[in-house]
């Protein structure tokens, strides 16, 4: 078994997605991407996510930045982390990180420091300290609580809201 550390930046909003990166054996895919409702065949109003590079994305749209990883190498991978910053022209939505099998943790200053959410403080521009918000969320982390197996994959997830 081997230990992996992986980490992502995110992916530009107006941006294609990051091409898959490779890191001994683990394979990462990030997406950003938009919900637009569109007429099917029928002409039913159907809503579908799209990538945010081909979408008009304006302030207040949400977008969902996801990670996609699959360990194609021979042996488990252990200790596997994946991080992406929030881009500091969006805000973090509150409760939409997921990742099944991953402890999330958040930073509110610039990945210097993870914890939960409910247990971080939060430096004002005064310089007086209070409980941080999903509006302070600066990175995600994802640490998954298994090692990753040999073909196995999964993914991570959250939103965020255009300033």
């Amino acid at each position: 078994m081997r230990k992996i550390v992986l980490a992502l930046t995110a992916a530009l909003l107006l941006a294609p997605a990051l091409a898959p990166a490779q890191q001994k054996g683990v394979e990462l895919k990030s997406t950003a991407e938009v919900e637009v409702a569109q007429k099917d065949g029928k002409g039913e109003q159907v809503v579908k996510r799209v990538e945010a590079s081909k979408a008009n994305v304006l302030p207040g749209d949400t977008v969902i930045f996801t990670i996609g990883y699959v360990n194609n190498s021979d042996q488990p991978a252990t200790a596997v982390v994946l991080g992406n910053p929030v881009p500091k022209q969006m805000l973090y939505l509150d409760g939409s990180a997921r990742g099944e099998g991953a402890r999330i943790d958040f930073s509110v200053d610039r990945g210097a420091s993870f914890a939960p959410l409910e247990k971080l403080k939060f430096i004002t521009a005064a310089g007086k300290e209070r409980d941080a918000s999903a509006a302070d969320v600066t990175d995600i982390r994802w640490t998954l609580e298994r090692p990753l197996e040999k073909g196995g994959k999964g993914s991570v997830s959250y939103g965020a809201r255009v300033k």
